[in-house]
This record gives structure tokens, sequence and C-alpha cells, in this order.
């Protein structure tokens, strides 16, 4: 067991970590002669980050908190204007080094896709989200995992994406949309239904409990979702906030035994200070608070010290805070009036928990899509954080096969995972790198290599950071086989900063290479709504947390491969090799398609 200590970097991983209704279907809520809600409509000029970009002005110089929401506006935090687009970064980091590209031309379009990840749609008045703990913490640079103001408005931010999602598939259609994990911020039935809910388009009620505020705060007022265009059908990988409370510590293998009781009671959790040490989790040294929906600025309440309260803080005790298992958080995707029903979760053994699947997007494109279920096991017997990667055999025994049955198919092969892969050495002893417990089934190079020696696997997509990196796994032999490397392409949150979305177009070239050309998208969101309320908070907290550096140069190994972010954002044309036999089959069916 390794020690654990308080220093920035261990915080630092830790909190990113820890960022990794009574009628089925329906947000329920108790709200007095409540009208049917309206919904919050989008901007009308729907624009990605290739025409402008969302720039925050400079950092304000007086300090405030992070919970000092009412302050935002008084002292500047939160302001931004728009900036000039983000242009497209041509990427040859796996072509031969006498490459150019330079007459080479589109003829054909393969797929494209949408993908969002890390929405954290959280219940900010569940009693157990732990906002106090960070307060412990003042000056590190953690984040905003465990509080900030953007806590308020997580379903509204998908909404707006949604719709945003929907405005270009009118544009250029999508084949498809899938969500790289972290749906949800700690697993509960609520978290999840809302989640659901705002892509079907029902009416969602974002509040908890007692329902504060539910008929005069903007926050907690019931409204209409949108939903997602019925013509898009749309997937679902695992995170590991989807079945870990707070992302970092199993429900029912944990050293608090009423952790699982802690959701669905009226007192207020009390914890021991878990960024220093997750195992003071069985302590009871602080109360870890809610916000008040009964106040604009959603003031937080019961929380502090445990010594200072005379009685326990109480809360409305909701049945619908529940925390669900694997097996009942995927079942709920079934759920739904969006197409595929299941999710993808039809796709597998649902009975069992076991999360991965595949699918082809399109009958007559000869890709697949590979969703693999790479978080922590709850029975992994770890009492770190569980925001590693990792396999068990039966997940690498099945990742293997999908492999090498598209190989043999001539598929072109994407993974879609949740963690990221060749992140660990970003930051020592990290906590969301490759878990090298002899329990996992592989190691990471043996991964790598595995992934290698299928030269029609083109890209891992994954989200878990929060960050818009793209990292080249460039060949083992990049002269004699260049299509051997692949491109990892990361997708930030739709919850932090820059709070975005990617697009995904994947071309067939003129000299038999392939074209993926890579989108941010920030919400198009309206003026005075909650979702542009929402991007304030977030940009303040960025600011106020000291995280901004984090958001637009994130490389502190200085791999070549990794490029700056500006505003947070990442655009790119990822220019990729094929196989011999690929190209051949490829040019094939263009010429049968004209």
């Amino acid at each position: 067991m390794k020690p654990f200590f308080v220093n920035k970097k261990f915080c630092l991983a830790l909190l990113m970590g820890m960022l990794i209704f009574s009628l089925p279907g329906y947000s329920k809520a108790t709200v007095k002669d409540q009208q049917q809600p309206t919904g919050y409509p989008i901007a009308s000029d729907v624009q990605t980050t290739t025409q402008r970009t969302i720039v925050p002005e400079p950092t304000p110089t007086t300090a405030i908190n992070l919970w000092e929401i009412s302050k935002y506006s008084q002292y500047g935090y939160g302001n931004w204007t728009y900036g000039p687009g983000l242009p497209y970064n041509k990427r040859l980091d796996l072509m031969p080094a006498s490459y150019s590209g330079s007459a080479v031309t589109r003829i054909m379009k393969l797929l494209n896709f949408f993908t969002i990840s890390d929405i954290h749609i959280t219940d900010k008045e569940s009693p157990n989200q732990l906002i106090y703990i960070q307060r412990l913490h003042p000056n590190l640079p953690i984040g905003t995992s465990l509080c900030s103001g953007v806590m308020l408005y997580t379903t509204h931010v998908l909404d707006a994406a949604i719709q945003t999602v929907n405005a270009l598939h009118k544009q250029n259609p999508l084949d498809f949309g899938i969500s790289l994990g972290d749906a949800i911020n700690s697993t509960q039935y609520n978290e999840l239904r809302w989640y659901i809910d705002v892509i079907d388009g029902k009416v969602i009620t974002p509040s908890s409990g007692a329902h504060l505020g539910a008929e005069t705060i903007d926050y907690q007022k019931p409204y209409q979702a949108a939903g997602l265009d019925k013509s898009i059908p749309w997937y679902q990988t695992l995170g590991n906030h989807d079945h870990f409370w707070m992302g970092s510590i199993p429900v029912d293998y944990s050293l608090r035994k009423d952790l699982r009781q802690s959701y669905v009671a009226d007192e207020v959790f009390a914890t021991g200070d878990v960024l220093r040490d997750p195992r003071e989790i069985n302590n009871r040294d602080y109360y870890v608070g809610v916000f008040d929906g009964s106040t604009p600025y959603g003031n937080i309440k019961y929380a502090g010290p445990v010594k200072d309260f005379k009685t326990p803080p109480k809360v409305a005790a909701d049945p619908d805070r529940r925390s669900l298992l694997r097996t009942e958080w995927m079942q709920e995707f079934f759920n739904t009036s969006t197409l595929p029903i299941g999710h993808g979760f039809n796709l597998t053994d649902v009975e069992n928990g076991f999360a991965c699947y595949s699918f082809v997007p399109k009958s007559n494109i000869p890709l697949k899509v590979i969703v693999l279920d790479n978080t922590q096991q709850e029975d992994s017997g770890s009492v770190d954080i569980h925001g590693h990667g990792f396999l068990d055999s039966a997940r690498w025994d099945w990742l293997k096969k999908e492999l090498a049955d598209g190989s043999a198919a001539g598929q072109l092969m994407i993974i879609a995972a949740h963690v990221p892969i060749g992140v660990e050495v970003t930051a020592p002893n990290s906590e969301m790198g490759w878990w090298t417990d002899p329990q996992n089934a592989v190691t990471l190079p043996d991964l790598i290599s595995e992934l290698q020696s299928h030269p029609n696997f083109i890209m891992w997509i994954a989200g878990h950071r929060h960050l818009n990196t793209v990292k080249a796994f460039v060949s083992p032999d990049p002269v004699g086989a260049p299509e051997k490397g692949f491109w990892q392409v990361e997708t930030s949150s739709l919850r932090d900063f820059p709070q975005q979305f990617r697009t995904f177009e994947i071309y067939l070239n003129s000299d038999a290479t392939i074209s993926i050309m890579i989108t941010n998208v920030d919400p198009a969101v309206l003026e005075g709504t909650p979702a542009a309320t929402s991007r304030k908070y977030a940009i303040a907290a960025a600011q106020i947390a000291g995280t901004w550096d984090t958001l637009t140069n994130w490389n502190p190994t200085n791999d070549p491969t990794v490029e700056l972010m500006p505003t947070g954002s990442y655009n790119a044309e990822l220019v990729t090799p094929l196989s011999p036999a690929m190209r051949k089959m490829l040019q094939n069916i263009e010429t049968t398609q004209r």
C-alpha cells in the first residue's frame, strides 16, 4: 500500500479522477399548481469552433471563493467574448516522413458522428455529494469537481447541447452519436433518469427531496427538454462516475458500510478529508453540505465540522436518489423513447453487467465501433480512487476477439472507451493512468502492442480527463508498416469549461488514405437561459480554481504529439494510412457508389 500525502499532485489527480421517480422514464417532482413547462431554446446562429471560439476575459484580480456565486458578476468573473475560429491542424504524425498530401482531395465520406462525454448530471441537493470537502484545500489546483456553480445547471447544458446537435444534423446529417461515460455524477437513479429524459425530450424537474425553489428559481424550475432528433441513433459507454460513488469508491465495497444508505437518508453525510486520503471516508469529521435550492445563487448549507453542529443536519429524503448497481444502470437505458432501445446495451449481457459491445453504424461501410468498458471492477479490493483504466480477463479476451474478427472481416475499427490510454505519465502516481495491480489482465505496453498488431484499427476515443487532447500512437514500423499506428482523441466535459462536444467526419482521400476531421462544438446557448448562466459559471470556476493553464496547455511530459489547446479547444485533420487490403476494399466501395 502506497502512502497518501496532502500535496498538489495527489489532490489534482484525485479530483480529476472524481470528475472521471417513481414512474419509469419520467422525471418526477412535487410542484404545486405547475402549468405545462416550456423549454429553453438555443441561439439561431449555430456555429462550430472552426467559425468562432469562446474566449474568457482575463482573470479578475480580486480573489473570491468558488462557492461565492453571488460575487461572480460583482468582480467580473465568468465574462467572455467571441474570438476567431480555430482552424484544422493537419496532422501527419502517422504518415511516412516523405508524405506531404498536398494534392490530395476527399472523394467519399465514410462516416459522420458526434461524441459527448462527462456530462456529470448532478443532484446538487443529495446529502452525500462531498461539497464541503473541497474547501479544505483552497490553495491547491484541484479543479472544481466537488463544488462549483455548474452543478446547478447540468441538465440545462445537456439540453442545449442536444439542440445544437439537432441543428448541425440539419446542416450535415449525422450517422449516430455516442456518449463516452460519466453521464451522471454519483450513480444515482434520479441523475440517470434526468440524463436519459433530456435526450428523450421529456419534462425535466431538476430538483429532489423537498423540491425547494421549484416554482421560482431558474435552475429548479421544471422545463420541457427538446430531445435528440429521432433519426439519430445514440449509444452509451460506462464511466467510473456511472457506477462508483463520486466516481471514486464502490458503494458496496467501501470501508464505509452505510454508504449505500446515505443516498436515501435524511441526514447529511459526514466523512473525513477524502482528498487527503480516500481511507478517511470512514471518519465522521465534516458534514458535506447541500445546495439550497430556494436561493438564486445556490447557497450551501449544512456544511462544516461536525463539532460545530448540535444535531445532525437534515434534508428531505428522496428514494429516487438511490444508488444503482451496474446492472440496474445498464437496464435503465431500455426505458427510453429514442433509438436504439438499450442504446447499445441491447447488444450485450446486461444481466451480468457486461458493458462491452460493438456495432456497425452503416451497413455499406466496413467500419465497426467497439464500445469498451475499461473502468475498474467494483470488487477490485483497491482503497484508492477508481479512476484508472482496467480490463479483467473477460473484457480483455472479448476485446482481442473483437479486434481479430474486425481484421478478418476487413473492417476499419474504432474503440470508444471512457478512460484514455497512455496518459499515466502526465502526473506521478496518476489516478487517470492504467491500473498496474496484478489483477489487471493486461499491461499498458501489451495493450498498445495488441492494438498496433491490427492495421485496420484507426482510433481510440475517450473522455474522463475533461480535456480535448489528441495523441498519436506511431507504428513500431513507421516506414514499412505505418498503418499500424493509431490516434487517440479525447472529448472534454459538457459540465466544466469549455463545455463542448465533438464531431467526427471520416473521409476517403484520393490517395487511398483517410482523413478524420475532428471539431469541437460549443452549445449554442441563448443569452438569458440557464445554459448561458452555466457557461458563465464554468468560466468563473476555471478562473477561480486556477485550472486555465491546464485546460489550454496540458502536456507536462512534452509529448510532441500532444499540442496546445487554444481556449481549451483543438480541431484537427488526422491523416491516417491504410493497409493495402483496406485501400483496395474502400476504393472498390467508392467505385460502386459513384
